[in-house]
């Protein structure tokens, strides 16, 4: 028995050394992203961080010594991520917008997902990206990503790549949607924090947008995106019973032989994790200083997250398939826009 002990001990040692080089890499690129942040803010730490990774992990860190570490925080730190969030969330946000705001959600993810992954099937991307595209654009960006990913099991160069053009798409949407809503609904609240919190991608995108317009906005148009984090659950349900299998159908699950086989539909530990902790929190069972370092901790892990999966993109990936990706997330950016005004109208209308 002490044998055994002693021999778990060598073998979590030997994995923590393997981890650390690329892991501290992975966080000092954190830091230094939120603090060129601190001064950009309307871009965020979130694009910093993928945008640094890529540069450091294509010049100074390519040694293979870092791949463990990387692997962790791109995997393991965005899952417990995930799981914290459930902690900064209350279910009962959904009552305040009202039925009519929960269908506008649904309708407006639901067509996205439908729209991108036609525009990625009509741009020839694989199955995997073009979900990955859907989940980002439709649920909340980098986190969603990472969520089904957890599910579709794509490569590193499809996770960083999606993850880049999702979040320059919700960059340059979160700059012009502010005028877009004055020009069209005079900064009405419920209009205007349904365009910006329906069609945003990050929580921090959509507070940031809402910022040029008032507080009132900024409260109404993240209970707006809250839902559409909720709703990351059934979207994960859904995509774990799709076939990722190129050249097969999307909604069957058929062998490559042949011969049809039954896949249960399997939803990843953070995904319940994350669900149980919103339920928690609906019931004000936890401290509001629990919940405030839950939200700290998991933006931390996002961001370092990040870094780690810009540290496996390389420029050979980015330079092959970037251009034709940025066309992909502007032309899904486009659709969202488009779906959103026309849904506000039969909803909201437009004053």
């Amino acid at each position: 028995m002490k044998l055994k002990i002693t021999e778990l001990l060598k073998h979590a040692k030997q994995n923590i050394l393997e981890i650390l080089p690329g892991f501290i890499v992975c966080v000092l690129i954190a830091a230094v992203s939120q603090v060129i942040a601190h001064f950009v803010p309307t871009v965020g730490a979130a694009l910093f961080a993928i945008a640094l990774g890529i540069v450091i992990g294509n010049t100074l860190c390519t040694k293979e010594f870092f791949n463990r570490g990387t692997k962790f925080s791109e995997s393991r730190l965005l899952e417990y991520s995930i799981v914290l969030t459930g902690l900064t969330l209350n279910l009962t946000d959904i009552i305040s917008v009202g039925w009519q705001g929960v269908l506008f959600i649904i309708l407006q993810m639901a067509f996205t997902i439908i729209i991108a992954y036609c525009i990625g099937k009509l741009l020839k991307f694989g199955k995997k990206f073009s979900l990955l595209m859907c989940a980002g654009n439709a649920v909340c960006g980098s986190s969603a990503i990472g969520t089904i990913s957890g599910i579709i099991h794509p490569s590193a160069k499809d996770k960083g790549i999606s993850i880049t053009t999702v979040n320059l798409t919700g960059t340059v949407l979160m700059v012009t949607l502010p005028f877009l809503s004055g020009a069209l609904y005079g900064h009405e609240t419920m209009q205007t924090s349904a365009l910006i919190g329906g069609i945003l991608q990050s929580v921090g995108q959509v507070i940031g947008s809402a910022t040029f317009v008032n507080s009132d906005v900024v409260a109404m148009a993240t209970v707006f995106k809250i839902i559409r984090i909720i709703f990351i659950v059934f979207v994960a349900l859904i995509f774990s019973k799709l076939n990722t299998n190129e050249g097969e159908r999307l909604i069957s699950r058929s062998s490559t032989i042949g011969e049809e086989k039954k896949v249960k539909a399997r939803i990843p530990w953070y995904i319940i994790g994350f669900f149980l902790l919103s339920v928690i929190a609906t019931f004000n069972i936890v401290p509001e200083i629990l919940s405030q370092t839950a939200h700290t901790i998991s933006s931390q892990f996002e961001i370092i997250a990040l870094a780690g999966i810009g540290m496996r993109v390389k420029f050979r990936d980015l330079i092959k398939d970037g251009p034709k990706a940025l066309l992909y997330g502007g032309a899904v950016g486009a659709c969202q826009v488009g779906i959103a005004i026309g849904l506000i109208f039969i909803f909201f209308g437009l004053f």
